[in-house]
This record gives C-alpha cells, sequence and structure tokens, in this order.
C-alpha cells in the first residue's frame, strides 16, 4: 500500500455511495490505533495512503466532483500527507470545547507546532517539521490544525518494527506534554516506516 494516490486507486461517486458504509467502518477502526492525545487539548491524526484515500473520497463525494481536473486537484492536496519513506506525517489538531478558551489559548500557544516531538527508545528526540504547504501561525496566534511530519533514521525505524518504545510529546512553554504510544499504534505506524538499511 506505498505510494502516492492516482484516479486508479478512487472510486466513481456512484460506487463509493454504495460502499461508502463499510469503507468508512473499516477506516474508523484503522484510525483508532493512529489516534495520539497528547495532554487534555493537542491530538495527532497519523495519516497514510487509506485514511488519506477515505478523505479524497469523501471530498470527492461532499462537492460532487467527477470531473479529472478536479479529481487531480483534491489528489495534489492529499497526497503529501501519505508517509513517503523513513517518516510519518500527522494531522495535528488542537481541541478546545469552549470557543473563547480556544482564542485564549490559541494566542498563547503560537509556535506549539514547532515544538512536537517522538522519541524512540532512548534515541534523540525528532521534532517535527511544521506545515510545508503554507504557514499556519501567526504573531498573534497558532492555528487549530496543522500538518506535520517526523523524519526517523534507519536505526529509528528498526527499532519501532522491532517494537521498542516509542513517545509522543509537545515541550512548549504554555503546554507541556507527553504520552507512550500503545503496542497497537506502534504497530500501525511501522508499517508506514520504507527506509534503506
Amino acid at each position: 500500500m506505498a505510494g502516492a494516490l492516482t484516479r486508479a486507486d478512487l472510486l466513481g461517486l456512484e460506487q463509493y455511495a454504495e460502499q461508502r458504509a463499510q469503507i468508512r467502518a473499516e477506516v474508523m477502526a484503522h484510525k483508532k490505533n493512529r489516534r495520539v492525545p497528547v495532554g487534555p487539548h493537542a491530538t495527532l491524526y497519523f495519516e497514510d495512503r487509506l485514511t488519506m484515500r477515505y478523505q479524497v473520497q469523501e471530498v470527492l463525494r461532499a462537492e460532487r466532483i467527477f470531473e479529472a481536473a478536479g479529481i487531480q486537484q483534491e489528489l495534489d492536496a492529499y497526497n503529501p500527507l501519505i508517509p513517503d519513506g523513513c517518516n510519518w506525517k500527522a494531522s495535528f489538531m488542537l481541541e478546545f470545547c469552549d470557543p473563547d478558551q480556544g482564542r485564549d489559548a490559541l494566542a498563547r500557544l503560537a509556535g506549539i507546532e514547532d515544538r512536537v516531538w517522538v522519541q524512540i527508545s532512548g534515541q534523540p528526540r525528532v521534532l517535527a517539521i511544521a506545515d510545508e504547504d503554507i504557514e499556519r501561525t501567526t504573531d498573534e496566534k497558532t492555528s487549530a490544525v496543522h500538518f506535520l511530519r517526523f523524519e526517523l533514521t534507519t536505526d529509528m525505524a528498526a527499532a519501532v518494527k522491532a517494537g521498542t518504545v516509542v513517545r509522543l510529546g509537545i515541550d512548549h512553554p504554555a503546554y507541556r506534554h507527553q504520552s507512550e504510544l500503545t503496542t497497537a499504534a506502534c504497530r500501525s505506524l511501522a508499517r508506514d516506516l520504507d527506509c534503506a538499511g
């Protein structure tokens, strides 16, 4: 299941409508092990080819896009979120129930997307590379949604595949939390890593 998505990987609107319930159930079960909360308000959703295929199909369905140019535009938007080597890619969400609390928090958390890290079995922390498509933080506030890439070494990837402990954290002056990935999450994320060596 490696590589970028093409039009050949997608179902037509009618065919997708017929299979949508089953596809959705499969994707939701898959996503369960790829959602990693870090503290009370931050969550990383690790993306892969399956989650991005579902996302593209949902956009095409919602927008009733069936022309080749429109389909290609969505593929071009979502393909960069598919892991492509020795990396993990994730949607990073800052979530607050109260809109006023959220506005205040996003002002305090400017730059948080550059302070997200992973650490594999005592090796050095790897900081996320954030928002390679467009800048999502201003001097006044950060965005509630960011897109992150974690570039790992081949040794780190080998350790993940061998089942070592993986920690994920945020080291921002206004938000310091960390989590340990579950065994199921590590197994799922290990499949994203396609490194030589």
